[in-house]
């Protein structure tokens, strides 16, 4: 799905990521694969799409189920690795996206794409914490 910078873009995607967990009867996951979306989202259009050339600035959402685990993948146009900084001031109210997605899934991580771009993904389990 493609995600826009925008309030509804945003919207759609966490509606998106819902229903497709529903779908797939795994409602228990819908608030942690949602607060991923969202953080992975708002890094990609808040850094990724302002450097990127005219026409290159598409931000993509993909879910995929295999192996027990759901992954949340986000492709954006920047070659730039995600940064997880650690706030320092607990009053902060930016800069705690990834730190957000690193506490709530099992794995995080990223790959670069050729020419350009990169997907940022993290991994929950499928299965209800006890």
């Amino acid at each position: 799905m493609r995600i826009t910078g925008s309030r509804q873009g945003f919207a759609q995607a966490r509606t998106f990521t819902h229903r497709t967990l529903c779908h797939w009867s795994l409602d228990h996951l819908s608030d942690d694969a949602v607060a991923v979306v969202t953080e992975l989202a708002a890094n990609a259009v808040t850094h990724a799409v302002p450097q990127a050339p005219d026409g290159e600035a598409d931000v993509w959402l993909a879910l995929c189920l295999e192996a027990g685990r759901l992954m949340c993948a986000v492709t954006d146009p920047s070659d730039r690795p995600p940064v997880c900084r650690r706030a320092t001031d607990s009053l902060e109210e930016n800069g705690r996206g990834l730190c957000i997605v690193e506490a709530v899934s099992e794995e995080w991580g990223w790959v670069r794409h050729s020419p350009a771009g990169k997907t940022v993904w993290a991994l929950l389990p499928a299965s209800p914490r006890p």
